[in-house]
């Protein structure tokens, strides 16, 4: 039985008080297209327990589990091996929850992961400060958008055209309630990043300057050309890393100039995991650290004179800053910063060093075994983990030809960018330490197939 505590006048009197006419008014900006006219076609109104677990089971079967085939899927979201110990520890009793405590001086425990998690991340992105998490990557590119125009008190954001098109589409939508101009650019399928069109756009009314590294192809551009740029317009730069295993090899994006360092953590610790609950890394210089969102935990003494930790900065709404809160985010993915903060605990430097030498090793195989097979070409000189390549028909196409194959091939630049000229045929391919030779050998039989 549904739970209706509240009845018809209730509703009526609420929907009043805040000038809606209807519950629909509430939805005016989910496009109809998204909305459904009633209930679910074909959904029964009800079902037994096991009736429930045998349809939901049969649906699970329909799925490809990531390791279950050769995969080499990227586009954002990557597979990296996840040692059992790091699901073991997160599972603990007083760790398993999703949430920094909202009484944190009685959670010294979670305080201080938090604590070195904000230590890890910090030198990974080569910042003075990162701050206890986000919800994502593509929410953290958008709160470091805001934050520059806080900054600079400018409104017009300069995006690379390498930035992944989820994370561009993720600041428009916020940028329709704020006001801020995006100027946007599609990627070109060569082997040049657009630093030279993106450092032309720039002007005095530029806050910031978007670039992924590397980006959506997979491809690395010149932060520090683009930061001296920037800046000498008085501009700030934001680097966004969506892999964050590139960093074990790639020299740290603060390091090349980077004010603001944003990215998505999920590769280490946490796992694909059907698209989420993912992780949002963001670091700063910290002369800004007053305009960062989320919050910064910090080490003190108590008045014995012990270790202890506090939240030193906590900027969201849902504290005291209320109104003048610097972000909104209701959540900073705890749990998920844990697993990663866990994880690359265990890998140490040298770890993630040999990790990330693995990746680019198989990336390599798999790039020189892919560009000798028939009507196939590598799009990109340099490339970490993950590359483009032009095949001779629609990518579209060849990648449900090679599922129907059990080979996840790659992602197509048709499905991120549906409908864009000269990208249809375009396929991002990764390549992981989880990689094996024996996948390879099997992506190229069966895209010889497909291709024949």
């Amino acid at each position: 039985m549904r739970y209706l505590p509240l009845s018809d006048n209730d509703r009526a009197g609420m929907l009043a008080t805040i000038g809606a006419g209807s519950i629909d008014d509430l939805f005016a900006d989910v496009s109809e297209a998204a909305r459904l006219p009633g209930p679910i076609p074909g959904l029964p109104d009800h079902a037994g327990e096991m009736a429930v677990e045998r349809h939901m089971s049969r649906l699970a079967a329909e799925s490809v589990p990531a390791g279950s085939v050769p995969f080499f899927l990227g586009a954002g979201a990557y597979r990296h091996h996840v040692p059992a110990s790091v699901d073991h520890l997160i599972q603990r009793g007083e760790f398993l929850t999703a949430y920094t405590p909202y009484q944190p001086e009685i959670a010294q425990g979670t305080l201080q992961v938090l604590f070195e998690f904000q230590t890890q991340v910090a030198r990974l992105l080569g910042t003075e400060v990162a701050n206890a998490s986000l919800y994502d990557g593509s929410t953290a590119c958008w709160e470091a958008i805001a934050m520059a125009g806080r900054i600079t008190r400018r409104s017009r954001a300069v995006i690379s055209g390498g930035l992944h098109p989820h994370y561009v589409e993720t600041a428009r939508t916020m940028a329709k309630f704020t006001g801020d101009v995006l100027d946007t650019r599609l990627p070109e399928l060569s082997a040049a990043t657009d630093d030279d069109a993106v450092i032309a756009a720039i002007d005095g009314a530029t806050s910031c300057v978007v670039v992924q590294y590397p980006d959506v192809l997979g491809r690395v551009p010149d932060l520090k050309r683009i930061a001296a740029a920037a800046q000498a317009n008085g501009a700030l730069l934001v680097a966004v890393v969506t892999e964050p295993v590139a960093l074990g090899l790639l020299e740290s994006p603060g390091a090349l100039g980077a004010d603001i360092v944003v990215g998505e953590g999920q590769a280490i610790g946490v796992g694909l995991q059907f698209g989420g609950p993912y992780l949002g890394l963001f670091g700063c210089r910290e002369k800004f650290v007053r305009q960062m969102p989320g919050r910064l935990c910090g080490e003190t003494v108590d008045a014995d004179g012990k270790r202890g930790f506090v939240l030193t900065l906590s900027t969201r709404e849902q504290h005291i800053r209320r109104e003048k809160a610097t972000s909104n985010i209701c959540t900073n993915s705890g749990l998920c910063a844990l697993a990663f903060s866990i994880h690359l605990t265990l890998l140490g430097g040298t770890g993630l060093d040999r990790m990330a030498r693995a990746s680019h090793a198989q990336a390599v195989k798999t790039a020189r075994a892919l560009a000798q097979v028939p009507g196939v070409s590598v799009v990109n000189g340099a490339y970490f983990n993950e590359f483009a390549v032009v095949l001779p028909r629609d990518a579209r196409a060849v990648v449900r030809e090679l599922a129907d194959r059990q080979v996840l091939g790659g992602v197509s630049l048709g499905r991120l960018y549906p409908g864009v000229d000269g990208l249809a045929n375009g396929l991002l391919v990764t390549a992981t330490e989880c990689t094996s030779d024996e996948d390879i050998a099997a992506l190229v039989s069966a895209l010889k197939e497909v291709l024949a």
